[in-house]
């Protein structure tokens, strides 16, 4: 009847800290690549084959959101699947889709691609900060586009005909460049990025493009140069491994004392990673596709800053400073990134950590003991810290919200349940919803 409510649920994960994490974890494909491969498969004439596509979230929602676009979308195995897009007709991109994920403006380069217009949604996501998509307006703007901002809606429209041209990144921007990226490849002439960003998952999402015959050179380098073409084809195209995912599990193996074997991973991504967990006085193995992590002494403090590729990736400073939080001493970790990705630090202190942020700067005056209380995952990456922190604790965490954490980390209470962690996730009602009427 009009006006009735479901009764809801809210999930949890229960955790019993004090365990030592020790085995195999095997890392599935990137997220920041896969949201990007995806849309981008909107430019492909015909079918196109992904493989190591994540289990997670985010990747459900793209997908859906092709789907309703009339791409035809079918998984041939679990982490394989079959994306379509000869028949999408319309430029729009699904409101109520589109706001569940940042990664929805990447629709934007791709549809401005092959349609010369879009409509998409501001983007939804993670909120830890100021993310202005400026630089993304900027060029679009250079290839010929015009850009409207409408009732939360971007609206673009190409002006004759998308054109190569040069292009200044006033910061480095990952979206953006991605975003430009997209579609650039089909403008006429050349177009150059510079001060692009860097990340691995910019040299996947180029070399994805080319797979479809593009021609984009200069990927992992602060220039990009790209030289339109008139057609792109479908594709068979396998994601890189997920280095964030990856680190996710290598700190948490150093901060329990444990002993685990990170596999599917290129360990070339993990070096600034590498490097912080053997200064905080963990063993860090590399082999050809694996990275084995073991610590016996103590924590030690670091400073960390994160930067842009190949510095220390912001997505992983949440769950270093987690680990440090039981530091024999004091660490410093400054945010060069984001203007205010420390709101999780209030969750830490619920559990003992003694951490004082000023602006993009956090000082962790390590503790000898965390201990189990309530917190909630503010955002994907601070979720995962939640997860550390309650693996260093004594008694029990319950940790809410954690659909930011199923945005970005495939089948994780089996993964880290399968490494001895005494983890469950429960469902529970939801006392705030209103009773059906």
């Amino acid at each position: 009847m009009a006006g009735q409510r479901e009764n809801r649920t809210l999930e949890k994960f229960i955790v019993e800290g004090g365990t030592r994490l020790s085995g195999e974890v095997t890392i599935g494909g990137a997220k920041n690549a896969v949201v990007a491969i995806i849309p981008a498969t909107i430019l492909a004439k015909g079918p196109c084959i992904i493989e190591n596509v994540p289990n997670i979230s985010d990747v459900g929602y793209l997908l859906k959101i092709l789907t309703e676009m009339g791409a035809s979308v079918a998984f041939l195995d679990k982490t394989t699947v079959r994306i379509d897009t000869t028949h999408i007709t319309s430029p729009l991109v699904p409101y109520e889709l589109a706001r569940h994920l940042r990664a929805s403006y990447y629709f934007l380069g791709a549809l401005i691609g092959r349609c010369q217009e879009a409509s998409v949604s501001m983007p939804g996501g993670c909120h830890f900060g100021v993310r202005p998509i400026d630089q993304h307006m900027k060029g679009f703007e250079s290839l010929g586009t015009r850009i409207n901002i409408d009732h939360g809606m971007i609206n673009a429209t190409v002006e004759g005909s998308l054109t190569g041209s040069h292009i200044y990144f006033d910061v480095v921007s990952v979206g953006a460049t991605i975003n430009v990226m997209l579609a650039a490849v089909r403008a006429k002439g050349l177009t150059i990025l510079e001060n692009a960003a860097k990340e691995p998952h910019i040299v996947d999402l180029a070399n994805f493009l080319n797979t479809m015959g593009a021609d984009v050179r200069g990927a992992g380098t602060d220039v990009i140069k790209i030289h339109g073409v008139d057609i792109m084809r479908g594709a068979d195209y396998s994601i890189i491994p997920d280095q964030i995912e990856a680190g996710t599990y290598m700190i948490a193996a150093a901060a329990t004392f444990g002993d685990v074997l990170i596999k599917n991973v290129i360990p070339k991504h993990m070096e600034s990673v590498s490097n912080k967990l053997i200064k905080s006085g963990a063993v860090v193995e590399e082999f050809d596709d694996s990275i084995r992590v073991s610590r016996t002494g103590p924590i030690m403090p670091t400073t960390i800053k994160t930067m842009p590729h190949p510095g220390f990736p912001t997505d992983m400073q949440p769950q270093m400073t987690a680990m440090l939080a039981m530091a024999q001493g004091t660490s410093v970790v400054t945010e060069g990134v984001w203007d205010n990705r420390f709101r999780y630090v209030d969750e830490l202190s619920r559990l003992g950590a003694n951490i004082q942020v000023d602006g993009k700067v956090a000082v962790v005056q390590g503790v000898e003991r965390l201990t189990g209380a309530p917190v909630k995952a503010t955002d994907l990456r601070a979720g995962a810290a939640m997860l550390i922190a309650a693996f260093m604790a004594s008694g029990s965490t319950e940790i809410e919200d954690v659909y930011h954490i199923e945005r970005g980390y495939e089948d994780i209470v089996e993964k880290f349940r399968c490494l001895g962690a005494k983890i469950r996730h429960v469902d529970i009602p939801d006392v705030d919803a209103p009773a059906a009427l």
